[in-house]
């Protein structure tokens, strides 16, 4: 999607409570790299591996990230989940099923707003989402190192979910939580003879048009009997004030007529 701000350090805007994202045995390298390109969009950087099967680094994931390289290039690997999360205090594991454990479920949003109370309570305090592979999610002993559940609730005929797309929406509310981005800046006001341009036609300048439509119509025999004529007419006058038209588009209209009709005198 285009709208990058080019002049923008990318992780310049990295926040400081950010959660750091585990991915957890991810099997393609693509996956990684879209994970990665995901994560910067919400100013999330801290990415740990745990066991990718293709090694790492992997060239496949540089190409994926779509300029996100520096997570890569930081990108932390682990063996285990227990060395992924051991200077974590508050880990999350994504999940759609509770797999018989008892703990607490949350959505995404639920879970974004622990994370940031977590955060804010102690600047010491790291949170962190697991993610797992790509065929098989999570499995229960890494699920049994969170302290919470997130699930991702969505249409139950359909959960389907790629690795990139999990890690997004779960970065993204976290975002949005306490967003610190400003959204694009509005457009500047148009100049004053486009705004003149953009005002609503007056009623007049409205019925001015109609009374030389009316008169061509009645050149061309429109108007099949007198009876018929003032409900068209009722129908016309209705369609073109319904429509709200503005200044221009009524001198629009009055050119398309004098084009239609070769009467230079229309104005």
């Amino acid at each position: 999607m285009a709208g990058t701000d080019s002049t923008a350090k990318k992780t310049g805007a990295a926040a400081i409570n950010a959660p750091a994202v585990i991915l957890v045995k991810p099997q393609l390298g693509e996956n990684i790299g879209m994970c990665a390109r995901a994560m910067l969009n919400c100013a999330v950087t801290d990415l740990r591996l745990v066991a990718p099967r293709d090694g790492w680094p992997n060239p496949a994931a540089a190409a994926a990230a779509s300029g996100a390289t520096e997570l890569l290039d930081n990108a932390k690997v682990f063996d285990t989940t227990q060395e992924a999360v051991a200077d974590l205090t508050y880990v999350l594991a994504t999940t759609a099923r509770g797999r018989g454990m008892v703990k607490d479920i949350l959505d995404p949003h639920a879970a974004a707003r622990e994370i940031h109370k977590h955060n804010s309570a102690n600047a010491e305090q790291k949170c962190g989402i697991l993610f797992g592979c790509e065929r098989a999610g999570l499995d229960n002993d890494d699920i049994a190192l969170a302290n919470a559940i997130l699930s991702i609730p969505l249409n139950p005929g359909f959960t389907s979910l790629n690795l990139a797309q999990a890690v997004l929406l779960v970065c993204f509310s976290w975002l949005s939580a306490e967003n610190p981005f400003k959204p694009a800046a509005a457009p500047e006001a148009p100049a004053a003879a486009e705004q003149q341009n953009d005002a609503p036609a007056s009623q007049a300048e409205i019925e001015t048009l109609l009374k030389h439509l009316e008169s061509q119509l009645e050149l061309n025999n429109f108007f099949r009997s007198a009876e018929q004529k003032p409900t068209l007419l009722r129908n016309i006058r209705n369609f073109f004030f319904r429509s709200a038209p503005t200044r221009q588009d009524v001198r629009t209209l009055h050119g398309i007529f004098k084009c239609l009709t070769g009467n230079r005198d229309w104005k």
